[in-house]
């Protein structure tokens, strides 16, 4: 049995309800082919009209499976970094990436003092000043200190993610990854073939994942104490 029927089976939804969530996941899994899709393809405006349809259909479907406030805001901030992101302007990718910050306080707040592997901290960590230390000196000098502080961030909410599960963990180091291959992209270091496809790729899923793993943790909290 997949996750989204035992989430689905542990509290039961009215008919309409299930086929709105339905029709959200389905119109997301469509905003999600036609970007990527548009990226290898080099169909900017493909990317510029699918890209801003994610993040409200994921949120708008996990409003229909009863999500937590914190998630919907988590995702609508990730909105607010996507449409940013679209802009050139150079004053756009730090208040994007300011959104994305809080929306990780949002992921973090809610995630709250479940327990997680110290193991796994330590390789978390590990893999934060490494990271830091390789790109600092390739980073514009002024996104050095906003990109090691928001780097701290995000890594903080990813090691926190797996409090929930192996969806919402795999989600956070998802979403780590995306961010990194951002990272690299603005310290100017050789990329992959499409790279922003490989960003997209990995952060929709992330964002995906943690949805879904966010839902069948509060399902299973939920049964256990009925």
């Amino acid at each position: 049995m997949s996750t989204e029927e035992t989430a689905a089976r542990a509290v039961p939804l009215s008919p309409t309800s299930s086929s709105a969530s339905q029709a959200l996941l389905a119109a997301f899994g469509l905003a999600a082919a036609v970007d990527l899709g548009s990226l290898l393809a080099g169909a900017e405006l493909g990317h510029q009209l699918a890209k801003p349809l994610l993040m409200p259909l994921l949120a708008a479907y996990a409003v229909t499976r009863g999500a937590p406030k914190l998630l919907v805001a988590a995702l609508l901030l990730g909105w607010g970094g996507d449409l940013f992101l679209l802009s050139d302007a150079d004053w756009a990718f730090l208040v994007g990436m300011g959104s994305f910050a809080v929306g990780h306080v949002c992921y973090l707040l809610h995630f709250g003092r479940r327990r997680t592997s110290p193991l796994l901290g330590a390789g978390y960590a590990v893999a934060l000043l490494t990271t830091i230390a390789l790109l600092w000196p390739d980073l514009p000098a002024e996104l050095r200190i906003p990109v090691a502080g928001y780097s701290l961030l995000l890594t903080a909410m990813a090691y926190r993610a797996s409090a929930l599960g192996l969806l919402a963990g795999l989600g956070g180091a998802l979403f780590l990854l995306s961010d990194t291959l951002i990272a690299t992209g603005v310290a100017e270091w050789p990329q992959l073939p499409a790279p922003d496809f490989w960003v997209m790729l990995t952060y929709i899923a992330a964002q995906y994942l943690l949805t879904v793993g966010v839902l069948s943790a509060m399902y299973g909290e939920r049964r256990t104490t009925v």
